[in-house]
C-alpha cells in the first residue's frame, strides 16, 4: 500500500500550503468574508418561519385560511375563579361579587376586549364550584405578553380581597410572560457559558492559553459569519430561533473539534522534530483532509432534514449544515496561516501546573487507551461481543418508543404557578384550556345549510362523547369564515383527547359540515397540532433515513476506498445513534434515574426529538470516526500491519478524540441543565451519544471489529475500482523531509 507519489494532492492539502505562504492574504480574506457575510445579513434583515408553515396537514390547512382571510385572532385569557373548600357555589353571592369584581378590575385596565362572565359563556363547571372569566387582549397575539402585566396584578388585587376562593389567570399572553421571566434568559445564559466551558477544557487539553484560543476564536467567527448568511438565506428559505440556537450549538461543537484536529496534529509533528513549514503541510496533508471528509458527510446528513417538509426543521437544517461548512473552510484556510503567523508563540499563555507534553508529541493520556487497546486486540471477538452487547442492552427501551408533543405540566412540572392553574382549569373544564379549533369557509358563511351545518356540529359534537362542551363559535360574516372551539373530553391526558379529536374528525364533521358543498373545516389546536406534527414526521423518517445513511456510505466508500469501512461506519453509527433513543426513552418516557440528571419521567419523548437526533448524531459521529479511521489508514499505508494500524491510529489520536468529546459533552450537558423538559432531553440525548461514541465506538468496538477484519478492512470489489479516487494517500513522508517514525526506524515512501 505504499505510495511513491510525493506531490501534495487533495484540496486542503493546497489550501493549508497557500495559507502559510500568503498569512496575511488568508486572514484577511477571512476578516473580510465574515464582516461582509453579518453586513449584508444585517441590512438584509431575517426572515423567520410563519406560524402557518410551521405544522402540516389540517393544521396547516387552517392556519393558512385564517392568514388568507387576514383574520387577527388575539391572544385569550381566562381567570379561574374557584371555591377552595368547596363550600361556596357559583350561585353564592360571594362568589358573584368576586366574578364581578374581576371584570371591573381587568376592563378598567383598558388592555382588554370582549370581557365575558360565566354566566353569560355557561363557563361554570359541573359541581359549579369553579367558573371562568375570559377575554381577549388588545393588540397583536405576538406581542400580548408584553402588555398583559397590568391585568395579572389587577387579577391578584381581587385574589387578596377574596381569600375564601381562587382566582388565578391563565391564557395565551399570561404564559407567554411567565415563560419569559422564568426562562427568557435561560437560553442565554446556556448559550453564553458554552464558549468558557470550552476554553477552559481547551486550555487542559493544551496548556497553552493562545493554543486554547485559536479554536474558540475560529468557532465563533465562524458562527457570526452564518449568522449573516442565515439573513441571506432566510428571504428563500424562512429561519427561526430555534435554528439560531441550534446552529450555535452545532458551529461550535464542531468548529472547536476541526479546529482541534488540525493544532494538535501540527503540534505533534513538531514535537517529533519537524521544522514548522513541514508540520504545517502534514498536518494540512492528514488532519486537513480528515476534517473536509468529516465536514461534507456532517453537512450531508443535516441536509436530511430538509426532505422533512417541516418548516422549522429545514430551517435547523440549512442553518447546521451552512455552520457546518464555514467552519470546516476556516480551518482548512485560515487556521494554517494563524499558526504560521503564531509559530512558537503558540505556547504562549503556558499554565505552570500543566506539565509539558512528551518530545515524542504522545499525550500522556493515551496511556489509558494503551492498556485499554492492548487488551481489546488480544481479544478482538470478546471484546466486540461485549461492546455490542451493551450497546444492544442500553438501545433496547427505544422499542417502546412514544412521542408526542408534550403538555405544560410535562414541559415544566409543578415548578411555575401557572402550571398549577393550567391543572385545575384543565380537571374543572376538561380540554378547556387547549380546546380543538374548528375553521369552518364557505363561499357564504350566513347560508342557511351552513348554519344548519354548524348548529348540528355544536350539538353532535357534545351527544358523541367528544366534548362536554360549552361549544363557541365565532363568525367572521366579511371572510366568510367561522371559527368554533371545541373542549375535548380528555384534557390534558394526549392519548384520551386524541381519541376525542379521531371522533370530531372522522364522525361527526363528515356527519355535518362535511355534507354541505363548497365547505372546508380543517380542526386545529394543540391536540390536532401535535397528532398532524407526529404523522407528518413519520412520513418524513424513511425518506431522511435513506438518504443520510446512504450518502454518508457513499462518501465514506469514496474517501476510503474501502467497502469494509464504510459498512462498518454505518452500522457503528446506528448503534451509537440507539443508544442514545434507549437512554433517552429509558430516562424521559420511564423516568430511570431521571433525578440524577435533575429531571422526571414525563412518558414521552418529544416528537421532534428522534429525528434531530438522528440527524446531528450520525453527522457529528463521523468527526472521531473519519479522523480515528484516517489515522489508522495512515499508518497502513507507511508500511505498518493492520494490527499495528489500529493500535497507532486509536492511541494517537485518543488524546485529541477525547478533548474533542468532553467539549462536546460539556456544551450539550448545559443544555440539560435548563428548566425545560424538551431541552433537558435534547442535551442529554447529544451528551450521552457523543460519550458512548468516543468512548465504546471509538475506543473500544472499532479497533475489535477491525482487527477482526484485519486486511478485509481495505476491500474494495473490482467492480467499484473505477469510482473516483478522493483518498489521495498524503502521508508525512510524501509532503515533508525524509523523517523517521515514533519508533526510530527510517520510513521509506
Amino acid at each position: 500500500m505504499g505510495n511513491g507519489d510525493t506531490r501534495v494532492r487533495g484540496i486542503a492539502a493546497r489550501a493549508g500550503g497557500w495559507s502559510a505562504r500568503h498569512r496575511w492574504a488568508a486572514v484577511g480574506i477571512w476578516v473580510l468574508f465574515v464582516v461582509l457575510a453579518m453586513g449584508l445579513g444585517s441590512a438584509a434583515g431575517r426572515v423567520d418561519v410563519k406560524d402557518s408553515d410551521q405544522m402540516g396537514g389540517e393544521t396547516h390547512t387552517a392556519a393558512m385560511i385564517v392568514e388568507d382571510a387576514g383574520i387577527d385572532e388575539p391572544a385569550s385569557e381566562t381567570v379561574l375563579i374557584q371555591a377552595k373548600d368547596g363550600s361556596l357555589k357559583a350561585t353564592d353571592a360571594e362568589f358573584r361579587a368576586a366574578v364581578t369584581a374581576v371584570v371591573t378590575a381587568v376592563e378598567a385596565t383598558g388592555k382588554v376586549t370582549g370581557v365575558t362572565t360565566p354566566y353569560e359563556a355557561r363557563t361554570i363547571s359541573k359541581d359549579g364550584r369553579s367558573a371562568l372569566v375570559q377575554f381577549d387582549m388588545r393588540g397583536e397575539a405576538d406581542t400580548a405578553g408584553e402588555r398583559v402585566e397590568p391585568v395579572l396584578k389587577a387579577v391578584e388585587g381581587v385574589q387578596k380581597e377574596h381569600e375564601s376562593l381562587r382566582i388565578e389567570e391563565i391564557g395565551g399572553a399570561s404564559m407567554m410572560k411567565t415563560f419569559d421571566d422564568a426562562f427568557g434568559d435561560d437560553f442565554k445564559k446556556a448559550e453564553y457559558s458554552a464558549v468558557p466551558v470550552a476554553l477552559g477544557i481547551l486550555l487542559v487539553a493544551f496548556g497553552a492559553l493562545v493554543a486554547a484560543l485559536v479554536p474558540v476564536a475560529l468557532a465563533i467567527t465562524a458562527i457570526m459569519a452564518t449568522m449573516g448568511l442565515m439573513g441571506l438565506v432566510s428571504h428563500f428559505q424562512p429561519m427561526s430561533e430555534t435554528a439560531n440556537s441550534v446552529m450555535l450549538l452545532v458551529g461550535l461543537a464542531v468548529g472547536v473539534d476541526y479546529c482541534l484536529f488540525y493544532l494538535r496534529r501540527e503540534r505533534e509533528e513538531r514535537a517529533a522534530g519537524r521544522d514548522a513549514q513541514t508540520a504545517l503541510r502534514i498536518a494540512a496533508a492528514t488532519s486537513g483532509r480528515a476534517i473536509v471528509v468529516s465536514g461534507v458527510t456532517v453537512c450531508v446528513a443535516m441536509a436530511g432534514m430538509l426532505f422533512t417538509g417541516i418548516a422549522e426543521f429545514e430551517a435547523m437544517g440549512l442553518a447546521s449544515l451552512m455552520v457546518v461548512a464555514v467552519a470546516m473552510v476556516g480551518s482548512v484556510t485560515v487556521l494554517p496561516a494563524l499558526l504560521s503567523l503564531l509559530g512558537e508563540r503558540v505556547e504562549k499563555g503556558r499554565l505552570p501546573f500543566l506539565r509539558r507534553r512528551r518530545k515524542n508529541g504522545a499525550s500522556e493520556g493515551s496511556r489509558f487507551w494503551t492498556a485499554v487497546l492492548r487488551r481489546v486486540l488480544a481479544k478482538p471477538l470478546l471484546a466486540a461481543a461485549v461492546a455490542t452487547g451493551a450497546l444492544l442492552a442500553v438501545a433496547a427501551p427505544a422499542i417502546g418508543m412514544k412521542t408526542e408533543n408534550l403538555t405544560l405540566d410535562q414541559e415544566f412540572g409543578d415548578s411555575l404557578p401557572i402550571v398549577q392553574t393550567y391543572n385545575r382549569v384543565n380537571e374543572a373544564f376538561p380540554g378547556g384550556s387547549d380546546p380543538a379549533e374548528v375553521v369552518v369557509k364557505a363561499d357564504d358563511i350566513n347560508a342557511p345549510e351552513v348554519r344548519a351545518a354548524l348548529a348540528d356540529f355544536r350539538e353532535r359534537a357534545v351527544s358523541s362523547g367528544a366534548s362536554r362542551g360549552p361549544v363557541d363559535v365565532t363568525m367572521h360574516d366579511e371572510q366568510n369564515v367561522a371559527l368554533v372551539y371545541v373542549p375535548l373530553v380528555g384534557g390534558s391526558d394526549q392519548d384520551k383527547a386524541g381519541d376525542s379529536l379521531d371522533k370530531l374528525r372522522d364522525d361527526v364533521r363528515p356527519a355535518t359540515l362535511g355534507k354541505v358543498d363548497g365547505v372546508e373545516a380543517p380542526i386545529t389546536g394543540q391536540v390536532a397540532g401535535s397528532k398532524d406534527f407526529n404523522d407528518q414526521l413519520v412520513g418524513s423518517v424513511l425518506p431522511v433515513f435513506v438518504f443520510v445513511v446512504v450518502f454518508a456510505f457513499l462518501l465514506m466508500l469514496l474517501s476510503f476506498r474501502s467497502l469494509t469501512i464504510a459498512l462498518t461506519s454505518i452500522v457503528l453509527n446506528l448503534l451509537s445513534v440507539g443508544a442514545a433513543y434507549g437512554i433517552l426513552v429509558a430516562v424521559f418516557q420511564h423516568g430511570w434515574g431521571a433525578s440524577l440528571v435533575g429531571a422526571e419521567g414525563v412518558g414521552a419523548i418529544i416528537t421532534w426529538l428522534p429525528l434531530f437526533l438522528f440527524v446531528i448524531l450520525f453527522g457529528l459521529s463521523m468527526d472521531y470516526h473519519v479522523f480515528v479511521v484516517s489515522r489508522i489508514r495512515e499508518a497502513r499505508l507507511r508500511g505498518r500491519t493492520t494490527r499495528d494500524a489500529i493500535q497507532h491510529g486509536v492511541v494517537t489520536t485518543a488524546g485529541v478524540v477525547t478533548s474533542a468529546a468532553v467539549i462536546m459533552v460539556a456544551v450539550f450537558a448545559i443544555f440539560g441543565t435548563l428548566s425545560m423538559q424538551s431541552m433537558k432531553q435534547m442535551g442529554v440525548g447529544l451528551a450521552a451519544a457523543v460519550l458512548i461514541d468516543a468512548t465504546i465506538i471509538r475506543g473500544v468496538l472499532l479497533p475489535a471489529v477491525m482487527a477482526l477484519l484485519g486486511e478485509r478492512n481495505w476491500y474494495l470489489p473490482k467492480w467499484l475500482h473505477r469510482l473516483p479516487d478522493l483518498t489521495h494517500d498524503e502521508t508525512p513522508e510524501a509532503i515533508g523531509p525524509a523523517a523517521r517514525d515514533d519508533e526510530g526506524e527510517r520510513v521509506g515512501v
